[in-house]
């Protein structure tokens, strides 16, 4: 974890960078207290670890892309971005062409879990515009919440060409209404969807943090059942992480989820599944 290179070197799937003056993180400029301990910079220098790390867009703008695209060219640690396109939108098409010449333009990810219409991505967005990300051979990074999977399952089924990773296990709650497991279940039946081993800590309740590995064991165990560990992607979903715990105790947490695995299987999910699904280079 003190390098960067190696094939066994850490990679961390998903990271933001976010630089509050550019004004698009509205999310982040909401009143509440709850988000007031990431209501700040976070840059390249802050990140806490020296691995290799996939950049991910936390606004919904394009100049979000361009600006995590001008970071890859100076960090050559960041060896992929996932940006934001509109989806809905003609002019989409030559933006994405446009920016799928740097070759640090992994995928796109829409913040469906801020969209009201749980079924907006089967109704909104163009074809053209989803023919243009499979043409550019670009990924999609699936921001959802359990009343996402179904709507996402369909999505998977009526574009079988584009690669989809599940961000954050698909977040996962305590009772939830649309059952995430049949869900996630249903997902992993496809073998070109994958699944990031991220943003787990943020969803759960105080008690939970207090004594989080017994919860965890427990997603863990199946998504390991479900996707396996050549499907799985291991990220810190840093800085968002530090609202429910720190970057050492993730990784802590991590090291003993994957304590029984093998070596081989331990180096997929920290990093040879992300090289292999963003199709990533040093």
């Amino acid at each position: 974890m003190e390098t960067r290179g190696g094939s066994s070197q850490i990679l961390d799937s998903h990271c933001h960078f976010w630089q509050l003056s550019r004004g698009d993180y509205g999310w982040l400029q909401t009143d509440g207290e709850s988000l007031s301990h990431i209501r700040k910079d976070f840059r390249v220098f802050d990140y806490p670890a020296k691995c290799r790390v996939v950049a991910v867009q936390a606004a919904p703008t394009v100049a979000e892309t361009d600006y995590l695209l001008a970071l890859a060219a100076e960090y050559p640690f960041i060896l992929g971005v996932v940006g934001w396109i509109d989806l809905a939108s003609p002019g989409s098409i030559e933006i994405l062409e446009r920016r799928s010449s740097n070759p640090k333009l992994k995928s796109v990810r829409p913040m469906l879990q801020d969209i009201e219409d749980t079924d907006w991505l089967l109704t909104a967005p163009r074809s053209d515009v989803l023919n243009t990300i499979r043409r550019l051979g670009l990924r999609f990074d699936a921001l959802v919440t359990e009343r996402h999977l179904p709507m996402l399952a369909k999505f998977a089924a009526n574009n079988p060409e584009i690669p989809i990773v599940v961000d954050h296990g698909g977040k996962p709650q305590p009772g939830d209404k649309f059952n995430w497991k049949d869900g996630m279940r249903a997902l992993s039946r496809s073998p070109r969807i994958h699944c990031k081993l991220s943003g787990l800590l943020t969803e759960f309740s105080r008690e939970e943090l207090l004594n989080p590995k017994h919860v965890l064991d427990a997603i863990f165990g199946q998504l390991l059942d479900w996707f396996g560990p050549h499907r799985l992607m291991w990220g810190s979903d840093w800085p968002v992480l530090t609202l429910a715990a720190s970057y050492e105790d993730w990784i802590g947490y991590t090291q003993e989820l994957l304590d029984h695995l093998s070596p081989a299987e331990r180096e997929a999910i920290m990093g040879g599944t992300a090289i292999h699904f963003y199709g990533l280079t040093e």
